[in-house]
């Protein structure tokens, strides 16, 4: 029997979700749940030279049953210019950041219109650079109940919620800033490719 987890979408995810990219047969990205605040699907945590930064992706004003699929980012603040050059201050001096630095820029300078087909196009621009080929599928529809049929991840990978995971085991890597304030595990996939570059994939696995 096949291996699928589901999963909400996530603003360059932490290290802890990609290891389920390449670990399950199937992987679904939900498409189709109401909006939640607060969470991974638009916001995602650095290493800045203070310690952890979080960057947050503004989305229009919604109602309380907005689909994921039809969230709008607001661009009302230039927040695409705050963000790239928090990455570019956090990460300028890491070993890896300039193989990658002209492959993620783009992203802060076009403007997407949805907040799911920008995660999903900077999330795939990323497993092209880790060589990691996973089956990502949407869901059709809001599945309630998994059952047996997935492992719902959705709700457990979060910023705010501490999930005891046993699949998950935190490898420590160099980081920029470590001397300062020590090492800080499973941050946003972009602190682990600056840092590790090819070597990134080892530690996911």
């Amino acid at each position: 029997m096949s291996k699928k987890v589901i999963l909400a979408t996530a603003y360059l995810a932490p290290v802890q979700y990609f290891t389920k990219l390449f670990k399950y047969d199937e992987v679904f990205i939900e498409k189709h749940e109401n909006f939640i605040k607060q969470s991974y699907r638009n916001r995602c945590k650095i290493y800045g030279a203070n310690g952890e930064l979080s960057l947050s992706i503004p989305v229009k004003k919604i109602s309380l049953k907005t689909k994921i699929k039809d969230l709008l980012i607001d661009y009302d603040t230039n927040w695409q210019k705050l963000h790239w050059k928090s990455i570019e201050s956090a990460y300028r001096s890491s070993p890896f950041f300039e193989f990658y630095e002209d492959n993620l820029k783009p992203f802060y300078e076009k403007k997407y219109k949805f907040l799911l087909d920008f995660n999903i196009e900077i999330q795939n621009m990323i497993l092209e650079h880790l060589d990691i080929d996973v089956n990502l599928k949407f869901t059709d529809k809001y599945y309630d109940e998994q059952g047996n049929y997935f492992d719902d991840l959705r709700e457990k990978i979060h910023p705010k919620k501490e999930y005891v995971d046993p699949n998950f085991r935190i490898v420590e890597y160099t980081q920029v800033f470590q001397e300062k304030h020590g090492f800080m595990p499973n941050l946003s996939i972009i602190d682990l490719l600056f840092n590790e570059g090819p070597n990134a994939i080892e530690a996911l696995k």
